[in-house]
């Protein structure tokens, strides 16, 4: 007597067999299951790069639309690797977009890092170009900066400027969730701002300081 084996639940397969069965069978209900594992790290990079929230979850929708095109007709070996670039990307094309339109459509571009690689970190003035795409290229240089700038932080600078002024906690909050008694948190607040800015000035397509970090 033979018993045919059941198909795996998407939930039962690994991020490369949910792509695979995706791109045979064309089930949205597989590229979800695949989407919902990352949904966390999708949102903490839409919103390092947009605010406000609302702008952020309209940016995961927006990916996920664009995710069930894309994965049907791609095949993707590292797919953390690929969906970090690709929601990357498109927070960097909304960003564009915002600076073409000009500054009826938002002024200053404002960037945010509230995840483990980083936090709230810097503002700089809309510039006026006569060619948008160089002054789009400028911009994603700017970003890329800033990441690399919050990445060189030690970690306790990063983290207690993450909580001070991503999460407005005060010291003695700071102080308990990172286990660092009040004066080490101060020096670490102190230090890690001096450090961003000393960081960001030393890179030539950065903002000379960090907005709201003064």
């Amino acid at each position: 007597m033979f018993f045919r084996r059941r198909p795996k639940s998407p939930a039962e397969l690994s991020d490369e067999e949910l792509l695979l069965r995706y791109r045979q069978q064309g089930d949205v209900a597989d590229l979800g299951t695949l989407y919902d594992r990352h949904l966390t790290e999708v949102f903490a990079i839409c919103r390092r790069y947009l605010r406000p929230d609302e702008e952020a979850q309209d940016a995961v929708m927006q990916l996920f639309e664009q995710l069930v095109d894309k994965l049907r007709r791609h095949e993707v070996s590292n797919f953390p690797a690929w969906l970090h670039a690709t929601v990357r990307n498109h927070c960097l094309l909304v960003l564009r977009a915002r600076q073409r339109a000009g500054p009826a459509a938002g002024g200053a571009l404002v960037v945010h890092f509230p995840d483990a690689a980083g936090m709230e970190s810097a503002a700089h003035q809309h510039l006026v170009s006569n060619d948008a795409d160089d002054d789009a290229h400028l911009t994603e240089e700017r970003l890329q900066a800033l990441e690399h700038a919050l990445a060189e932080l030690p970690d306790g600078q990063r983290r207690c400027l993450e909580l001070f002024y991503l999460e407005k906690k005060c010291y003695a909050d700071v102080a308990q969730l990172t286990g660092f008694d009040l004066k080490q948190v101060k020096s670490y607040l102190q230090n890690g701002k001096r450090n961003l800015k000393r960081y960001l000035e030393s890179s030539p397509s950065s903002p000379a300081s960090p907005d709201g970090f003064r």
